[in-house]
């Protein structure tokens, strides 16, 4: 019995950009009892995923913020359970698809025949190749994300020309999500839309009372029902956006979780979205995103998929990388009316 073990922490982009690569390790190996090793941020995506033998959950960020509190031996016991978990198996196989040093001190541990991921070369990698015995030649970093996964396995004799996420979404989590709905007044939408304005990147944000006039714009225009999402955090943004605008719409944020959200999207009709993580799961169970890129790129990390669009405005120093900017011209010149387009494109 073939035993694999793929690492890939966060975050829910990454994660979601790995899923194709793990249904293709499937299907080239159908009896390989493949494990993930994931951050529990994450975990919920790939738990009862249909490909994989077991999910290895790292709490790394609980265990080092509550290393000197009250919880300290609670937090040692578990590391140390974890990492018994993690070395109790040979693998024959290990793939690194993060490359970044917290993932390449795990493979370190971890026991296993081929510890393979890409050599040097590659952006951001923080010389996570030291502790692999097998390493696969950089590719270009212009190739999307899910892509440069695919191309990482097919170097390793695993070949793949289809896109599979196979998100598992139960019955009982459309259930859960439709009791959601209705407790916020929404059932049988003739058009229902989400909107995720919120990003962690303050450079990719999108002006509030631009989203105020969207939505109220797809309300007059299109009867829609407007749902907006985001993370218990973004609550207070999504209210103020709500304080904007002429007409009603619904503040989901911090009542779902990643699944309950994915069924959610599942649900509406295309997402209106920044550069974040929920973009990307929308793509995944096949909705339609209007994508809104400024600093980053979305070649490389867009809504992957032909049915989306992308809307960026494209000055000389866009795409950037960068977390501030004293200006945000590249968000800002995304004008309403580009998105309304968008969005008479999609429902045509």
């Amino acid at each position: 019995m073939m035993k694999i073990l793929i690492v890939k922490l966060s975050a829910i982009g990454d994660v979601i950009h790995t899923l194709p690569s793990l249904n293709a390790i499937k299907r080239h190996y159908p009896d390989a009892h493949i494990t993930w090793l994931i951050e529990e941020a994450a975990s919920s995506l790939i738990v009862e995923h249909e490909a994989l033998y077991r999910v290895i959950i790292s709490k790394r960020k609980k265990w080092v913020k509550g290393i000197f509190g009250s919880s300290c031996l609670k937090n040692i016991k578990e590391t140390y359970q974890f990492l018994k978990e993690l070395r109790d198996t040979k693998y024959d196989l290990i793939i690194d698809f993060q490359g970044l040093l917290k993932s390449a001190t795990l493979i370190a541990l971890a026991r296993g025949k081929r510890k393979t991921g890409f050599d040097k070369g590659m952006e951001h990698m923080e010389y996570s190749y030291i502790f692999l015995n097998e390493r696969i030649p950089p590719v270009n970093m212009d190739n999307h994300a899910l892509l440069r996964n695919l191309m990482l396995i097919n170097a390793l004799g695993i070949k793949s020309k289809e896109i599979e996420y196979k998100l598992p979404v139960s019955f009982y989590t459309h259930k859960i999500t439709d009791e959601l709905l209705e407790r916020h007044g929404i059932k049988d939408a003739r058009l229902l839309v989400a909107i995720n304005p919120v990003a962690k990147w303050i450079t990719k944000l999108w002006d509030n009372r631009k989203f105020a006039l969207l939505a109220d714009r797809l309300i007059e225009k299109y009867n829609a029902s407007v749902i907006f999402t985001g993370s218990q955090s973004d609550r207070s943004t999504i209210d103020n956006i709500l304080s904007g605008m002429s007409y009603g719409a619904v503040n989901l944020a911090g009542e779902t979780t990643l699944k309950t959200l994915a069924a959610l999207y599942e649900k509406t009709k295309f997402l209106i979205s920044t550069d974040t993580g929920p973009m990307h799961m929308a793509a995944a169970i096949d909705t339609p995103v209007i994508a809104l890129f400024g600093p980053t790129a979305p070649w490389r990390t867009g809504p992957f998929g032909a049915k989306h669009k992308i809307l960026r405005s494209g000055p000389y120093c866009s795409p950037c990388f960068k977390r501030h900017c004293s200006t945000k011209d590249c968000m800002n010149q995304i004008s309403v009316e580009q998105v309304m387009d968008a969005v008479s494109s999609i429902l045509s």
